[in-house]
């Protein structure tokens, strides 16, 4: 009965898995958090090791989504006390972007994402070529190429969707439509992403919870974890800027191309 809270196996007095998985799970959880405050590319780390734990695929999508939410959320909120992102400015993005994760969630299963999943690593390595190949890219803003309601309008539903429907590489989505569209320097766009991806990763923690049963209890306790390594990563990213952000991005780019790539 693996991922009913009402029933806990055996060696778990708190959680869904046996107290040893619970370990790797919190752990992961936190290096998750870590990475993904800095670069996204979390549920990399965390998804796998779900589904080893013993999880459905539904469980673990569902489940991913509770714990990604707390690191999400704790980032942004790093980000905005140290002035990197008005969060009120960004709440009509964020309302876009959680009802894109709603609807993309709830026609998870009606969609036909084959083609989708695809091109996924195509698109992941075209972003983390351009990342480490294009000059220029720093912490300073430059001339936009859409403005803020047209790049509001379009990209982040198109963005929030796909994370409720598949999620793997949203984060770098977000990152470089704000640094490619919205002419924002690498730390702002890392910054702009955190509260996007908080918004869609709960709309569709939304919809996964009434047909996904999450692990609730394994869930709020790797959250838990995530909150810290997201802390951790957030603060270093704002001592170190684009120096740590960038090499990041294009290594998580890269192993989730290729982990996708390899099944």
């Amino acid at each position: 009965m693996a991922g009913r809270w009402a029933a806990f196996p055996s060696g778990s007095i708190l959680f869904e898995v046996t107290t040893d998985l619970a370990l790797i799970l919190i752990i992961a959880a936190f290096v998750a958090g870590f990475v993904d405050s800095i670069a996204g590319g979390g549920g990399l780390i965390t998804l796998p090791v779900l589904l080893l734990a013993g999880a459905t695929p539904l469980e673990a999508l569902a489940t991913n989504k509770v714990q990604g939410s707390f690191g999400a959320a704790t980032a942004a909120a790093a980000y905005a006390r140290a002035g990197h992102v008005d969060l009120r400015r960004q709440l009509p993005a964020a309302a876009l972007a959680f009802g894109a994760g709603v609807a993309g969630a709830v026609l998870a299963s009606a969609i036909p994402t084959e083609g989708l999943r695809g091109a996924l690593p195509v698109v992941l390595i075209a972003i983390a070529a351009f990342f480490a190949l294009k000059p220029g890219l720093t912490d300073a803003d430059r001339v936009p190429r859409m403005g803020p309601a047209l790049f509001t309008a379009t990209l982040v539903p198109v963005i929030g969707f796909y994370d409720g429907l598949i999620g793997p590489g949203a984060g770098a989505f977000y990152m470089i439509g704000f640094v490619m569209l919205a002419g924002y320097g690498v730390l702002r766009a890392t910054a702009h992403t955190k509260l996007l991806n908080f918004a869609s990763n709960i709309g569709g923690l939304l919809a996964f919870a009434v047909t996904g049963a999450p692990w609730w209890f394994i869930g709020i306790a790797m959250g838990c974890a995530q909150v810290c390594g997201a802390w951790l990563g957030a603060r270093l990213a704002m001592r170190v800027g684009a120096r740590l952000i960038k090499p990041l991005l294009v290594a998580t780019s890269t192993v989730l191309a290729v982990k996708l790539l390899i099944g």
